[in-house]
């Protein structure tokens, strides 16, 4: 059975960092693209960034692309997204989830994730 657990979420002052992390089975992280998503109240969910299952391709929100990093970090079997230079915009329920597809427009599709992860709050303090 497919299992996504996020963590690593909390409270940070603007300009700080954080490190989520999406733990899956070492076989789904090979299997599927793992995509992290967030959704801050009244706003509609967006996409953030992906690593494709091959573990070599990255996708990114133009909003947050120099300052956030997608990898797979195989000792723990988890897809990190660390978050840097935060800003109170980024305040949000970022959540991971999976798809089989890996190409730059789909994984950029909330429709295309099949399976989802239950979220942990980011709130950026400015």
């Amino acid at each position: 059975q497919v299992q996504l657990v996020e963590s690593g979420g909390g409270l940070v002052q603007a300009g700080g960092s954080l490190r989520l992390s999406c733990g899956a089975s070492a076989r789904t992280l090979t299997t599927y693209t793992i995509g992290w998503f967030r959704q801050a109240p009244g706003k509609e969910r967006e996409f953030v960034a992906a690593l494709s299952w091959r573990g070599s391709t990255t996708y990114y929100a133009d909003s947050v692309k120099g300052r956030f990093t997608i990898s797979r970090n195989f000792a723990k079997n988890t897809v990190d997204l660390e978050l840097n230079n935060l800003k109170a915009e980024d305040s949000a329920t970022y959540r991971c989830a999976l798809t089989t597809n890996s190409d730059p427009v789909t994984v950029r599709i909330i429709k295309a994730y099949s399976f989802w992860g239950q979220g942990t709050q980011v709130t950026v303090s400015s």
